[in-house]
């Protein structure tokens, strides 16, 4: 879906009949167009990568399912629970555990010590560094975590590795400085991590 641009609901049948899971979230939007095709993913069985504004149109009409991984940062987290991001950052493990609850699935709290929990599991990730703060990570995240799923690997195990292999190529792309650190730095670590 991210690189197949549509314009009617009806449009995005034949690319759900082709793929075997949808990132969606990313450059979406939140116009009645985005509620549509979150709608129309929603009525799938596929399983969904969800972030960006996906996540914020879900807080606004929530939704339970078990064949998702959601990739909220702080702010998203918020939204999605209706509280503070003081109140998210306060007690992360708590917050994790609460939109899990509520939606689902796995959950991805990112930030520093990126959490993961699947319901019974709880991971506490250790790649990453503070230059990832920047526009366009969770994007590289969301795909990465997609690209897993689709080769066959579980959610938690695609959100777990996922999340550990876009932390390390952020680690490996810092070693020039943290500062001014792009999504596109990650490309290049990326391809030759998923290679060893």
């Amino acid at each position: 879906l991210m690189v197949h641009g549509i314009d009617k609901r009806v449009d995005l049948a034949p690319l759900l009949k082709k793929s075997s899971v949808a990132a969606v979230g990313p450059g979406l939007g939140q116009t009645v167009w985005a509620q549509n095709l979150l709608a129309e993913l929603l009525d799938t069985a596929m399983p969904l990568v969800v972030d960006a504004d996906a996540l914020n149109l879900l807080a606004k009409e929530p939704f339970k399912r078990d064949n998702w991984v959601l990739t909220p940062h702080p702010g998203e987290a918020a939204r999605l629970l209706g509280i503070t991001i003081k109140e998210i950052e306060s007690d992360r493990f708590s917050s994790v555990k609460a939109l899990q609850k509520k939606y689902g699935g796995v959950v991805v709290l990112k930030g520093a010590g990126t959490l993961i929990f699947d319901g019974s599991e709880m991971v506490i990730n250790t790649t990453g560094n503070p230059g990832m703060a920047s526009g366009g990570m969770g994007d590289v995240l969301s795909g990465v975590i997609a690209a897993l799923l689709a080769q066959g690997l579980s959610l938690s195990q695609s959100a777990r590795f996922g999340v550990w292999l876009h932390g390390k190529a952020g680690d490996i792309a810092a070693k020039e400085g943290e500062r001014g650190l792009l999504a596109s730095d990650l490309l290049r670590p990326l391809r030759v991590l998923v290679n060893q």
